[in-house]
């Protein structure tokens, strides 16, 4: 059996593949194996003309057989997928630098974007040390957005972003999806994070009201 949540198609099973998926071509394809197991990537493209990415691995078992698994990513979650990825590896070095008292800045960095600034003044560590109260608005609409561009750093980005609304929340939080995407460096992902979060906190401010108005009704 597969199954489908939201967009993305697990298959546990080689075996339950659907022959038309098995015989779609394969258009480029990566692989590599470590200690009996083997992973491979493929690009697909399917019967109705859009694209895939299958990536599969197969276990070599002690009976000369093999076990097989496998996932789908249709191609209208790339984006996602790419951004989910990106976000994972950055949050994962972030974390081993932090836990690592021995760790220093290697020659071969970066010496321009976030990275090259001083600890203090970068976003996610400003916050860590100083507090929510002490950021920016940039600074925290560019943790949002996560990453920037070789030309433009999160911060920078999250400004272009502020400056286009003369920096009111409150027009920040009406943006759509299409017009966040207009910003060059701007995606699905990233727009999506920050509707989220807009979106939080106007509930937040909603039911606060709602709280403070029946308050005000029941000590009448």
């Amino acid at each position: 059996m597969f199954f489908l949540p939201g967009n993305r198609l697990v298959l546990p099973s080689f075996g339950s593949l659907n022959s038309k998926i098995m015989n779609n071509p394969v258009l480029a394809t990566e692989s590599f194996s470590h200690n009996r197991k083997h992973y491979f990537f493929d690009f697909m493209q399917a019967v109705n003309g859009s694209y895939y990415i299958k990536i599969s691995r197969s276990d070599e078992l002690g009976d000369n057989s093999y076990q097989k698994k496998g996932i789908v990513i249709f191609q209208e979650n790339f984006e996602f997928a790419i951004e989910a990825l990106s976000s994972l590896f950055r949050t994962a070095a972030f974390q081993q630098a932090a836990n690592d008292p021995k760790h220093k800045s290697s020659p071969y960095e970066r010496t321009t974007g976030i990275k090259s600034w001083d600890p203090e003044c970068r976003p996610r560590e400003k916050m860590m040390e100083q507090g929510r109260e002490a950021m920016a608005d940039a600074e925290l609409l560019a943790m949002l957005i996560g990453s920037g561009s070789p030309r433009e750093t999160a911060v920078d980005l999250a400004g272009r972003i502020l400056s286009s609304v003369e920096h009111d929340l409150k027009r920040l939080s009406e943006l759509t999806v299409e017009q966040l995407c207009l910003f060059r460096g701007m995606g699905h992902a990233k727009s999506l994070a920050i509707i989220s979060s807009m979106e939080l906190a106007s509930r937040l401010l909603e039911r606060q009201h709602k709280k403070i108005w029946l308050k005000a009704v029941n000590d009448h």
